[in-house]
């Protein structure tokens, strides 16, 4: 597996989406985690970019991630949308 340098979430009520992606762009993995169960896979990976949507609970998980030697960025909520067509587009 090729090594993680970012981490998009997309944080919903129960089921976050974890999208990685290496340094060249390739997909790595996309994953769908329960909160529980979100720290303890990001704990297992190395160090990286992990970027979020601005929201309500964004803060709050950003510095949990932060805490797991992460580096945690909020994205505007008008710089996500298109984001998610060039990264999801078929």
């Amino acid at each position: 597996m090729n090594e993680v340098s970012i981490i998009g979430l997309d944080l919903a009520k129960n089921i976050l989406q974890a999208h990685g992606a290496g340094a060249d762009g390739l997909v790595v993995f996309w994953r769908k985690l329960s909160r529980a169960e979100l720290l303890k896979f990001l704990s297992e990976l190395p160090p990286c970019l992990v970027a979020m949507k601005a929201c309500a609970s964004a803060h709050h998980w950003g510095r949990a991630i932060g805490d797991l030697g992460h580096t945690a960025r909020l994205i505007p909520p008008a710089h996500v949308k298109p984001f998610v067509k060039l990264t999801c587009a078929p």
